[in-house]
């Protein structure tokens, strides 16, 4: 796109480009253009200029009418026409006509094999019943060798319209689906990732029936013949999952590939990884190689692979590695489960199943024990901790950790809880008072909201669930994100609840619990700004800023300004990571 010089304009409310070639034939343009060429010849050239509608900068400087980028980097924020005085004639000058500009969105908690894996394997987050959910496995098996596994992903009862007949503690049970798909073993991951539907057919080839034991931290749902259900509730997921066959490096290589494409068409221009094994870390190194990545991807190690933390806590944090590409410094642990599985772990029992107090799904003495060691190896802490006996867990850890090794510490550790969903109302002001980072996806309260109120009861819903604007006048920066694939990597919908708090469907009017609501500089500074900080990298990337990396999208409508539920038809039309466009659709 550099090798002509571009002026756009507007033609049917859309941006089109007039080439070189074309302007000669407007001798009135070109002498305007060529007018604009800065001083100091061609290294103190921009190769783009953006102007023509808001520029929301994210900066203390405010917000700005223009923006000059040379190479991968922000050369000047400012007026349009000190802006234009760096143009030289193989600028590309970017007319926004009134569409909007901000710093490109970072997604704060998500994992990107499993974006790519969700379009490449069945696609379940639509479904509105359990029939479809079956009706879409059939689909698949139509075209999948028999004895093939056929794995699935995004199913969630309680977002069901209809709530099939036989259900066991709330989830649905294998038998239908083992009727209609008897021939492949079928693996179906709830929306979570902390629970999973098995058919027979799988539950025979993992060895589970009414004799198989219950693993620590986790669950083989049984009915009421002593059989399992086909559900398996945390770590009890394994036993079914050792059995699938890993995925080729060909079809790791296709899922990735999947995922940056998802992520450049949403605007996406960095992504905190929310746990990594060596074998996803090398794909990312492949890519980044052959400079096929292009996002900027923060790592978080798997916490569960011992083998993994020992090799980098001994060689030490990897840092803007391949032209500022990958980083990886942090590491990623669990100290309970979902709160839709139950598998949240709580102070008191679940409102809706006495005795129910969910599950610590990794020993805290052995959470604790590598919090240490990461400490001391420089590297930040990420665990992942929903319900309110988790968070004050995990937070306990933290605070013990600074304290026993002060001679360990890392200038600013910014140690993170991700998902940090339910608190005790104590423990709000701890976050600020330790530097702890909440990674907090705001579109779980828009989803789960409705239901989880029967989860934790109207007292514990409003006083500690989803405390977006207690947090933030606490101190804390709250890093935004999708949690995807649990939900979309779409960033509209997740901005939306932010400043709105209802659910996609717009209810109800005034938001849950409407004290807690962001306003919209908080929302994007949660999905910018504030998200950079959560990974170290706030002085390169995040804001708008002289200097900072040219990372940067056009959206085509004000998302500051609009009507909230205008908010969920925006679209990005233009995303740049680093001076290079990777996606367009102007």
């Amino acid at each position: 796109m550099k090798n002509d010089l571009k002026l756009y304009v507007k033609s049917n409310l859309n941006l089109t480009s007039i080439s070189m070639k074309n302007l000669l034939l407007i001798p009135t343009l070109l002498t305007f253009v060529l007018s604009c060429s800065g001083p100091g010849g061609s290294q103190g050239s921009a190769d783009y200029i953006i102007y023509g509608g808001r520029v929301y900068t994210m900066s203390e400087d405010g917000n700005a009418e223009a923006v000059a980028i040379n190479a991968d980097t922000i050369l000047f924020v400012g007026s349009k026409s000190d802006a234009l005085s760096f143009a030289s004639d193989e600028s590309e000058i970017i007319d926004l006509q009134g569409k909007t500009l901000i710093p490109g969105f970072i997604e704060g908690h998500a994992h990107i094999m499993g974006v790519g894996y969700n379009l490449l394997n069945v696609d379940l987050r639509e479904a509105k019943s359990y029939n479809e959910v079956v009706a879409m496995v059939e689909e698949r098996a139509k075209n999948t060798p028999e004895g093939q596994w056929i794995l699935g992903r995004g199913w969630h009862q309680d977002k069901w319209n209809e709530q099939p007949e036989g259900m066991m503690k709330g989830f649905p049970t294998h038998d239908l689906l083992s009727e209609r798909v008897p021939n492949h073993p079928v693996w179906l991951r709830h929306a979570s990732g902390h629970a999973a539907l098995g058919n027979a057919k799988a539950m025979e080839l993992a060895a589970i029936d009414g004799s198989s034991p219950q693993p620590d931290g986790g669950e083989i749902f049984m009915g009421l013949n002593n059989q399992p259900t086909g559900i398996f509730n945390e770590t009890a997921q394994g036993l079914v999952g050792s059995v699938i066959p890993e995925s080729t490096i060909e079809s790791d290589r296709q899922a990735l590939k999947l995922a940056l494409q998802e992520c450049f068409k949403n605007g996406i221009v960095g992504f905190h990884n929310a746990g990594s094994g060596a074998k996803s870390i090398n794909l990312f190194k492949e890519f980044a190689e052959k400079d096929e990545l292009d996002l900027r991807l923060y790592v978080m190690l798997n916490g569960r692979d011992s083998e993994l933390l020992d090799q980098y806590f001994t060689n030490g944090i990897e840092e803007n590695l391949y032209d500022n590409q990958l980083t990886v410094r942090a590491v990623k642990l669990y100290a309970d489960g979902a709160l839709g599985s139950r598998g949240a772990w709580l102070l008191e029992e679940y409102e809706d199943a006495p005795g129910v107090h969910g599950h610590n799904v990794m020993p805290m003495e052995d959470i604790e024990e590598i919090t240490a060691k990461a400490y001391k190896a420089g590297f930040q802490v990420c665990i992942h901790a929903i319900g309110d006996r988790a968070n004050r867990e995990v937070l306990d850890i933290y605070e013990r950790t600074f304290e026993l090794y002060p001679e360990s510490a890392p200038k600013e550790p910014r140690f993170r809880i991700e998902h940090a969903q339910h608190f005790h109302p104590d423990d709000i002001p701890r976050f600020s008072e330790m530097g702890v980072i909440p990674a907090m996806q705001a579109i779980h309260m828009s989803s789960d909201r409705p239901w989880a109120i029967d989860r934790l009861g109207k007292k514990r819903i409003e006083w500690g669930a989803y405390m977006w604007q207690d947090l933030l006048q606490s101190g804390a920066k709250i890093v935004n994100g999708t949690d995807a694939p649990v939900e979309p990597i779409n960033p509209f919908p997740s901005f939306y609840a932010s400043v709105s708090r209802r659910t996609l469907k717009g209810t109800p009017e005034g938001g849950y619990e409407a004290s807690q609501k962001m306003t919209r500089e908080q929302a994007l500074r949660s999905y910018t700004l504030d998200a950079a900080y959560g990974a170290f990298l706030e002085n390169q990337t995040g804001s708008i800023e002289v200097g900072k990396w040219a990372d940067l999208v056009i959206l085509d409508r004000d998302i500051m300004t609009i009507e909230e539920e205008d908010i969920l038809n925006a679209s990005v039309l233009w995303t740049m990571i680093g001076g290079e466009i990777v996606f367009e659709n102007m």
